[in-house]
C-alpha cells in the first residue's frame, strides 16, 4: 500500500489539513493519508501545545468518517526530539510491505536542505508538495526532481495559529473546523 505521511503539530487539526489530504488520497497514486502527529517539533516553542493525546483525539475526530485518511502516534513512543528519518526508517521496519510517502507544503520543501539526512529521505521516498503562497526560492536540487510531485491541491492559507488566537479572542471559528473537532474543543474549553 501507498501511505502518504502528513506530518504535524495539528494544534488543532482545521479544514485545510482536511481538504489537502483528501485531495492527496483521492486524486494521486497514494491509498491512504496517515496524520501523524507529532509530539514536539524541534523548530517549534512546546509550550502551545496541547497535550499529545487531545491532539490525537482531534485528529481521530476530524477523520472517522473518512476510509482513506488515518490517524497515528507513531511518534509518540519514538526519543525526543524526533526527526522525520527516525519515524521513516522506524515505519519501514514495522510496516516492510508499505511505501511511504511525505507530503509537505512548498514553503517546508523551501527549508527541506536543513532537514536532518534530507538526502537520505529524498533517496529513499517519494515527496508529495501542495502549493503554499511564500516568499523564497525553491533550492535549485529540488527543481523539477524525479521524487518531488508537485500536486494541484487548493490553496490553503488556514492556519491553526489563526484559529487559537481568534479562539482566544473571543471570535467564531466554528466554520474552519470539522464539526466533530468543534465539539471537543468547544467541550474542553481549549485554546481560551
Amino acid at each position: 500500500m501507498k501511505i502518504g505521511l502528513y506530518f504535524g503539530s495539528f494544534n488543532p487539526i482545521h479544514i485545510g489539513h482536511l481538504v489537502i489530504a483528501n485531495h492527496l488520497a483521492e486524486y494521486s497514486d497514494l491509498d491512504q493519508v496517515w496524520f501523524v502527529v507529532t509530539p514536539h517539533n524541534p523548530f517549534k516553542k512546546k509550550h502551545s501545545l496541547l497535550d499529545n493525546y487531545q491532539r490525537l483525539e482531534m485528529v481521530y475526530r476530524a477523520t472517522k468518517e473518512y476510509t482513506k485518511l488515518k490517524p497515528s502516534d507513531i511518534e509518540f513512543n519514538l526519543p525526543q526530539p524526533n526527526y522525520t528519518i527516525n519515524t521513516l526508517v522506524y515505519l519501514e521496519e514495522k510496516y516492510p510491505d508499505n511505501e511511504f510517502s511525505l507530503i509537505m507544503g512548498e514553503d517546508n520543501l523551501k527549508g527541506f536542505h536543513k532537514w536532518k539526512n534530507y538526502q537520505l529521505i529524498l533517496e529513499n521516498h517519494h515527496i508529495y508538495v501542495y502549493p503554499r503562497i511564500s516568499k523564497n526560492k525553491i533550492e535549485t536540487q529540488f527543481d523539477g526532481h524525479k521524487k518531488i510531485h508537485h500536486i494541484d491541491a487548493p490553496i490553503m492559507e488556514l492556519s491553526s495559529t489563526l484559529i487559537r488566537n481568534a479562539i482566544k479572542a473571543g471570535k467564531n471559528v466554528k466554520p474552519m473546523l470539522p464539526e466533530f473537532v468543534w465539539e471537543y474543543l468547544d467541550e474542553m474549553n481549549f485554546y481560551k
